[in-house]
């Protein structure tokens, strides 16, 4: 078993797609998965919206804490979730 110390940090990230529409998902390899999403074999949403860049990632402790946070931040407006990435603490919709 991983100690704390090997475990990957899992990341929130938003990218914005060529289309100026936003994607919002974690990931414990920002690099990784952003290639995943420009190759088309990550998201169905990216397959059809090809990623132009990441806007913003948080790291979490672990991933039900990111999935908490990708859902928060998918209640948001489109104009509030940049900025979600900004605050220390918890944006309500």
């Amino acid at each position: 078993m991983k100690t704390p110390a090997q475990r990957p940090a899992w990341l929130l990230y938003l990218l914005e797609c060529e289309d100026g529409s936003y994607y919002a998902g974690i990931t414990t390899d920002l690099d990784r998965r952003f290639n995943e999403h420009l190759a088309g074999v990550g998201a169905r949403y990216t397959r059809s919206h090809p990623p132009a860049r990441v806007l913003a990632c948080k790291p979490y402790p672990d991933r039900a804490s990111a999935s908490r946070a990708e859902h928060a931040l998918k209640q948001l407006p489109r104009d509030r979730k940049p900025g979600f990435f900004d605050a220390d603490t918890p944006i309500r919709p």
